[in-house]
């Protein structure tokens, strides 16, 4: 059990002296003191923490691996609608403001509207300048991979292992860990490592267009008071945002309905076209994605949240490992193994006479 984030400096088989001595300790001196025992065996469900940090520490922008924020600035197109989400959340924000400034709705319902628009760019941002889990050049097969199967696929293009559930993206010129697809609209692709951040984007966006329309449906057909009326100004604004909020509304839905299938069939969106192309999908052997491979094993009230997830083990998820974190591992494990105290050969030790006289000459 390995407990590691991709974005943040938790990695597996590292550890801690004061947290991790598993009640064995490794200073005692049994020279006047009889022998401690050996420590237990560590239980399913505890965790040990790598706090080694291989980040690169550039601060640079880019898909390149010697790049220290993950940023696709290679689509012009993507950048663009990229750009464009945040231009009309921020018009929508703006709208819901000037309601609540003339009036026309209630303070408390405009707040949690620009709650939601901010929870939802805060998503996009996440979404955009997280790696989505690119496979490095170092990647090799894990354990169970090397033990199941005889060989391994390799990127054409990278030139590198190529995890299951891959696909190599053109247009970051890099291989995804279970490449969902590329959305042009987050400029970057969607992968085990920002799924989540694309999911509760997905989740925010749906819920401010829902409770947009919620409002001004409201408003229109069952609000006949002179209080209700809207100024005249802001009643254009509502009206386009009204055709954005319908446009947004049906568009996430059908996101979040592939997001859905996604996770419970284990199968993604490119897969899935494969699939159906070639008429295999019957004979699809995926399992569903595990909601702690999506949102980690953190605390429920951080699923809400676009803060990384920690997954429970990073190198199943990922379907690759790294040589070094296997040595940092073998290093921990003979950390982990006590010493046996040596005998030391005495000289004037002598063998008893009965084993003596067996003894050639």
């Amino acid at each position: 059990m390995t407990v590691r984030s991709r974005h943040q400096p938790y990695h597996p088989f590292c550890y801690s002296v004061k947290d991790e001595l598993l009640e064995y300790d490794y200073n005692y001196d049994d020279s006047n003191k009889p022998p401690q025992e050996y420590p237990r065996i560590r239980e399913r469900g505890e965790y040990y923490v790598d706090s080694y940090n291989e980040q690169p520490w550039s601060f640079t922008f880019g898909t390149h691996e010697t790049n220290g924020t993950w940023c696709n600035s290679s689509d012009q197109a993507g950048s663009i609608m990229s750009t464009m989400v945040w231009v009309l959340m921020l018009y929508s924000a703006f709208t819901v403001t000037a309601l609540t400034v003339t009036e026309g709705i209630p303070v408390v319902l405009g707040m949690i509207y620009n709650i939601l628009c901010f929870l939802a760019l805060a998503s996009h941002a996440k979404t955009s300048l997280t790696d989505p889990g690119s496979v490095p050049v170092q990647a090799i097969p894990c354990e169970k991979q090397r033990l199941l199967r005889d060989s391994h696929s390799m990127c054409g293009q990278c030139q590198t292992f190529k995890p299951p559930g891959s696909h190599h993206c053109r247009i970051c010129n890099r291989c995804i860990s279970h490449m969902d697809h590329h959305c042009p609209w987050m400029n970057n692709c969607v992968g085990a490592a920002n799924l989540k951040h694309f999911i509760l984007f997905l989740i925010y966006t749906w819920s401010s267009s829902a409770y947009a329309l919620s409002l001004f449906g409201w408003n229109y057909f069952f609000c006949a008071d002179d209080d209700c009326t809207f100024h005249p100004i802001i009643i254009h604004l509502v009206r386009l945002m009204t055709l954005l909020a319908i446009g947004a509304f049906l568009f996430t839905s059908s996101m979040l309905m592939n997001v859905c299938y996604g996770i419970m069939t284990g199968i993604g969106t490119i897969d899935r076209l494969k699939k159906k192309a070639t008429n295999t999908m019957n004979q699809s052997d995926e399992e569903p994605i595990q909601l702690i491979d999506v949102f980690g094993i953190g605390p429920i009230y951080t699923w809400p949240f676009p803060v990384d997830p920690i997954f429970e083990d990073f190198d199943r998820v990922m379907g690759y490992t790294m040589p070094h974190r296997l040595d940092r591992e073998r290093q921990f494990c003979d950390l982990k193994r006590p010493f046996m105290q040596e005998i030391k050969h005495n000289q004037s030790l002598e063998l008893p006479k009965c084993v003596n006289d067996l003894l050639p000459v």
